[in-house]
């Protein structure tokens, strides 16, 4: 069935009063992405949906209909080229590259960032993730959930994206079958569960047609939610400032714009400053007071996260590019070890032994990997040994820097919790990685053995030679000690003994006493032994 927008009166008029209404100031901004595995229609669909919500000037139509006729792989007005733009993308009919496209309704601006399926630009996808709001993960109904849907869902997840819509794209394909898109939207559902998403929400579509992208669909009466456009235009983005949040400023420049003038300039991070605010300089510890909080358009009587602000001070204090300005109560310091966890980007796999360039807020250092702790299969998400990691692997490591850096764990501070590895011969982008809380870093599976003190080995045998005595003296007082029940006695004796041991080298294993760095903290001692004896 052919249904260009001509030959569909409700989508040409909604096109048509779309482009007449008067412009409208939207009050928000939403970020987000498409993504999924290869052919699964996300080009089609960003393209679709701006072409019906008659956000496509006409000399753009005009040239979307030639186009189509050159390099249109759907036999009609081919929607997906609207946003791939490359020669190459259009010759191979695929997304490689990010391409960024800006509009707007009446009610919100958005930036969407389409992103390829293909396994081998696993990087790129990962960049239009960076900083998004929601994700539009796509699903052809007719093949279900894919490795590659898999990753996508993962990467975002790890980046912190807020929102996740399934699009269950080509139900034209299964013939609009209910059935077929509930199960597929269950088994997502269950896959994803542990990735943290705020919201997860399932819309059919066919995207070529526009089934449910700008209005509901008539071939799917059976669905009650919302129309993609709607959805975007009404979700919450959780892009309003915490105002009580403590300072958290990376220095970008100093300002010398005159002889008498030294401000630190910076994007805020995170929380706010006011004039008279006690603030910390990282890593040197200094302190001082906010004189001013400058910008282009004047003095601000206070500054919030997102504002591009210029501060001075009424020290004189050495600060310098790659330090970072941190309210006096905030408990943030600097270190040269950081737990992270990584998607590797390198086409060559991560190598031990080299050293990388992280750079990390407006900061650089010298880093390297000193441990993998686990990699992720992409299939479970469960964490898995590993030795190494390949391109588009996901793994936890431990990096070691050659000075100290400020950094905050990426779920309180995506600005001083993202980085990037780099290739210090090559210049190319190795990794992507976000730092994780390092109270919470499970032990490393590398990780060499805790020393024991030869005098713990001797009170360890010391003490399991008392037990056993005491024990075999019980076994010899129960049984009254007769000749028929030696026998019995002894047989006995190797068993209790077997689970008293055990249960004797579980409690030396977590006494910390004698070993170098053990410890039992946060509970009554006896009680923590205990526990951890039968948890382990």
């Amino acid at each position: 069935m052919n249904t260009d927008l001509l030959e569909r009166p409700e989508l040409r008029d909604a096109a048509t009063q779309a482009r007449i209404q008067p412009a409208i100031r939207p009050t928000s901004l939403l970020r987000f992405l498409t993504c999924g595995s290869v052919d699964d229609g996300k080009s089609t669909l960003i393209g679709r949906m701006l072409h019906d919500a008659g956000l496509v000037p006409t000399d753009q139509l005009e040239s979307l209909e030639k186009d189509s006729r050159r390099y249109g792989t759907t036999g009609g007005v081919d929607y997906a080229l609207l946003v791939d733009g490359l020669a190459a993308e259009r010759e191979q009919g695929i997304t490689i590259d990010v391409a960024y496209r800006y509009f707007a309704t009446s009610k919100r601006a958005f930036i969407v960032a389409d992103t390829p399926g293909h396994q081998q630009y696993t990087r790129n996808m990962a960049t239009g993730a960076a900083g998004a709001d929601l994700a539009v993960i796509l699903v052809d109904a007719r093949k279900g959930i894919l490795p590659q849907t898999r990753r996508h869902s993962f990467i975002a997840g790890m980046l912190r994206v807020r929102h996740l819509v399934l699009a269950v794209n080509k139900m034209d394909l299964v013939g609009f079958d209910k059935n077929s898109f509930d199960a597929l939207v269950a088994e997502y559902r269950r896959a994803v569960e542990p990735l943290g998403f705020a919201s997860i929400t399932a819309i059919p579509l066919c995207a070529r047609e526009g089934d449910n992208l700008v209005l509901r669909s008539l071939r799917m009466p059976w669905y009650s939610g919302p129309t993609l456009l709607g959805l975007l235009e009404t979700i919450d983005a959780g892009q309003i400032a915490d105002t009580t949040a403590a300072l958290r400023l990376p220095v970008q420049w100093v300002n010398r714009r005159s002889e008498n003038f030294r401000g630190y300039a910076g994007t805020i991070a995170h929380g706010s400053i006011a004039p008279g605010d006690k603030i910390r300089v990282l890593p040197s510890g200094l302190r001082g007071t906010v004189a001013r909080v400058v910008t282009a358009d004047g003095d601000l009587p206070r500054g919030i996260a997102g504002q591009a602000i210029t501060l001075t001070l009424r020290e004189e204090i050495d600060i310098s590019r790659g330090d970072v300005i941190v309210g006096e109560a905030d408990r943030l310091t600097a270190t040269r070890e950081l737990s992270a966890r990584i998607l590797w980007m390198d086409e060559k796999p991560l190598d031990p032994a080299a050293e990388y360039e992280i750079r990390i807020g407006c900061n650089t250092a010298n880093a390297r990997i000193s441990a993998i702790r686990h990699t992720i299969d992409i299939h479970s998400y469960a964490p898995t040994p590993s030795a190494g990691l390949e391109a588009n692997g996901i793994g936890l490591v431990e990096l070691k820097l050659d000075r100290p850096v400020v950094a905050a764990a990426y779920d309180e501070d995506c600005d001083l919790g993202g980085f990037i590895l780099v290739d210090k011969h090559s210049n190319a982008t190795a990794a992507l990685g976000m730092v994780t809380e390092q109270e919470t870093a499970a032990p490393a599976a590398s990780a060499p053995a805790l020393r024991e003190w030869h005098g713990r080995s001797l009170i360890k045998a010391a003490s399991w030679r008392a037990i056993g005595s005491i024990d075999t003296f019980i076994l010899s007082w129960i049984f009254t000690g007769q000749v028929k029940t030696a026998g019995t006695i002894a047989f006995t004796e190797v068993f209790t003994k077997i689970g008293l041991y055990y249960l004797h080298e579980r409690a030396w294993v977590i006494l910390p006493w004698g070993k170098v760095g053990g410890s039992i903290a946060g509970e009554g001692y006896l009680a923590g032994v205990m526990r951890k004896i039968f948890k382990k």
